[in-house]
């Protein structure tokens, strides 16, 4: 359920050549106060990708069930997506921006990164901000939720709360059948947070949770379950300090 990493990287090589700039979609002609009005990159492909810099931006519509979603970009910290997937349960998809460290745990150095995003509220919504932190490839999958709405939980339980970057996290710990995964759920959720990533990342291997692995893809964005009737999900400001 969540290879969204493994799934992505060879399907968004064939469609490089056609999510490049295009028309932009309805929803983002009629004000420049909208999301999206005025963008460098936007794709409604369910593999679209653009890569600029050192970052690379992933609509990734990868689960059954999926409605439609239009991704658009100009730069990290200013990009979001529209998305209209139906009220039903799954998550439908991960629109993220993702970096490759490609650093062991012991040798990250200080990772950190702040958010700040715009998130919708109602019903027919279920959604999760969160970061997807990847180990030695696929094999280990760290999630930080920032926060969330709806009926949407953590693969596996609850193991217990600790202090990691000056905040107060509930740990829990499972695997989706193909690999490990790590999840902090914030016990203060913000829409605006900032985040010790080395910091969960070397508790994990201190604590004995994982094992010593390279830290490879750093990625942020929503875990989509439901967004009936189309929403909009806007990062208004995003940072990563390597």
């Amino acid at each position: 359920m969540r290879r969204r990493t493994l799934f992505t990287a060879g399907a968004a090589t064939l469609v490089a050549g056609t999510a490049a700039v295009s028309t932009l979609p309805a929803w983002a002609q009629s004000s420049n106060d909208e999301a999206g009005a005025s963008q460098t990159w936007t794709s409604g492909d369910q593999w679209g990708s653009w890569t600029s810099g050192e970052y690379t931006f992933y609509n990734n519509i990868w689960g059954s069930g999926a409605g439609t979603q239009t991704i658009w970009a100009n730069e990290p910290g200013d990009w979001g997506v529209r998305a209209d997937h139906p009220d039903t349960g799954g998550i439908k998809s991960y629109p993220n921006v993702s970096y490759t460290l490609g650093r062991n745990v012991s040798e990250m150095g200080q990772v950190t990164s702040t958010n700040a995003v715009t998130v919708p509220t109602g019903d027919g919504l279920a959604y999760n901000t969160a970061y997807d932190v990847w180990g030695n490839g696929s094999e280990h999958e760290i999630m930080i939720w920032t926060n969330w709405h709806g009926p949407v939980g953590p693969i596996g339980g609850h193991v217990g709360d600790v202090e990691i970057g000056g905040q107060t996290w509930a740990y829990h710990q499972g695997t989706n059948g193909a690999n490990e995964v790590y999840s902090f759920m914030a016990n203060s959720q913000s829409t605006n947070a900032t985040i010790d990533i080395t910091g969960h990342a070397q508790w994990l291997v201190a604590q004995g949770h994982m094992p010593e692995v390279r830290i490879d893809q750093i990625q942020f964005g929503w875990e989509i379950t439901s967004a009936a009737g189309g929403h909009d999900f806007t990062v208004n400001d995003y940072t990563l300090t390597v």
